[in-house]
């Protein structure tokens, strides 16, 4: 008799494979898994392949109608790692209710639901509203143990096949990053049609909040600097050490928090774009989105996006940064309704000293801080984007500015924080590795600041 053929075997999913930043292991990446298994036979797919093919999966709910009731759907875990190298896993849910439930540990809670998060926003009670993204609206949200996060709600109104894809968009973004100086994301909610993501809760307002005199602390010349180097090691960890690249699309100082030590989180990537896998690529074709007075100008005439849109942005912000004005400021004149082109202007003519802030102390050592960077904002804000630095460059630069200033200044003109430059009395070789992340080659390794 013979004996029947095997039966073919099926090849298991493949598992995103993971990257490790090469930064210090307080910044390393978060380590994304989707399956449980791997076929060492068969190709590894990439990991963005891996993310997108799970998230489709994860996404598909959206459209398909609820299960039976009593019937758990298992969707895939998401890990993400902490700051401080552990990681937080959550496994997402739909309960005999219909709720989503999202698993994992928020200081240290097991697992929470939308009722849960409804009550930690005081019913999304207005007085708990600390602001506004591109698509939703953000709750400070506390949980029973104490624990705060930032609720983003998707508006309902607006709620529609668009802001469906651009809540996936930021989930997807999300997921992938782990950066002391980009907010992080504890997890993510969908109860009928409510669409709310969890994340990080910074106490202390936004930078435009900070230069708009709202908050009793102003910043200074060197708390500002700071920021600014915050921001470019975000920016450079999106364009250089995520797979594939990430396009953040909205640069601007109402999207910069600030933590009590007054360091910056970039936040807000509702707007994020993953850029293509092909290297060969120069730049990604999209639909304009973003925030007048920060839009790449080359952008708005080609709708082609590359990482020097971004460095467009940042330009405005560092002028932001200098002046304290915002973007568009409709109440001055029309010479100096454009600010970054009122501060240029400044610049060409010697007249710096007119365009600083003038909440900001008067000094040789600070003059000199602001007419550096306004002459790196002009980089940034060149026409053509060949003549645009790299984000990494302008951490650079912005490191150097910063060294120097603190050791010009005078007493009084540099913040008393531990990460001031003025740090440099010992061992300067440690202070630059510990606090700017800074090798003695001058070369980033890219940990926060």
């Amino acid at each position: 008799m013979k004996k029947p053929p095997p039966s073919p075997r099926t090849a298991t999913p493949g598992r995103a494979t993971n990257h490790q930043n090469p930064s210090s292991k307080d910044n390393s990446r978060s380590n994304t898994s989707f399956s449980n298994s791997t076929n060492h036979q068969r190709k590894t797919p990439s990991a963005f392949s891996s993310i997108k093919a799970a998230f489709s999966r994860l996404f598909a709910c959206t459209g398909s109608p609820a299960p039976d009731a009593g019937q758990l759907r298992e969707i895939p875990s998401i890990s993400v790692a902490n700051s401080v190298g552990s990681s937080t896993g959550f496994k997402y849910r739909r309960d005999s209710g219909g709720s989503e439930k999202a698993a994992g540990g928020l200081a240290g809670k097991a697992e929470f639901s939308f009722e849960e998060i409804y009550k930690a926003t005081g019913n999304f009670a207005p007085g708990n509203i600390i602001g506004e993204g591109g698509f939703g609206v953000v709750y400070k949200g506390k949980l029973k143990d104490g624990s705060l996060m930032a609720v983003k709600r998707v508006k309902k109104d607006m709620y529609d096949r668009h802001l469906s894809k651009e809540f996936r968009n930021e989930i997807l973004t999300l997921s992938q990053i782990e950066h002391l100086n980009l907010v992080r994301f504890f997890g993510y909610v969908e109860h009928g049609d409510e669409r709310i993501i969890l994340v990080e809760y910074v106490a202390n307002g936004t930078l435009r909040e900070h230069l708009d005199g709202i908050h009793e602390k102003e910043l200074e010349i060197a708390e500002r600097l700071d920021i600014a180097i915050d921001v470019a090691h975000a920016v450079t960890y999106l364009h250089l050490y995520t797979d594939p690249p990430i396009i953040h699309r909205d640069i601007k100082a109402s999207n910069i928090l600030i933590t009590d030590k007054l360091r910056a989180k970039v936040a807000d990537f509702g707007f994020a774009r993953i850029a293509v896998e092909d290297p060969e690529a120069t730049h990604i074709s999209t639909q304009v989105k973003g925030t007048a007075g920060y839009l790449d100008p080359e952008y708005l005439k080609t709708y082609q996006l590359t990482d020097r849109s971004d460095v467009y942005s940042f330009g405005v912000l560092l002028v932001e940064l200098m002046t304290g004005r915002q973007p568009i400021e409709l109440k001055k004149t029309i010479k100096e309704r454009v600010t970054t082109q009122w501060a240029m202007q400044k610049l060409k003519q010697g007249e710096v000293v007119l365009a600083m802030d003038p909440r900001l102390r008067r000094s040789p050592a600070s003059l000199l801080v602001v007419e550096k960077v306004l002459k790196l904002a002009r980089q940034c804000l060149a026409p053509s984007r060949p003549s645009r630095p790299s984000m990494k460059n302008c951490a650079e630069v912005l490191w150097r500015i910063r060294k120097d200033f603190g050791e010009k200044c005078l007493p009084g003109d540099a913040s008393p924080s531990i990460y001031s430059a003025n740090v440099f009395e010992g061992d300067a070789r440690k202070n630059r590795h510990d606090y700017f992340g800074m090798e003695d080659s001058d070369s980033y390794r890219y940990r926060s600041a």
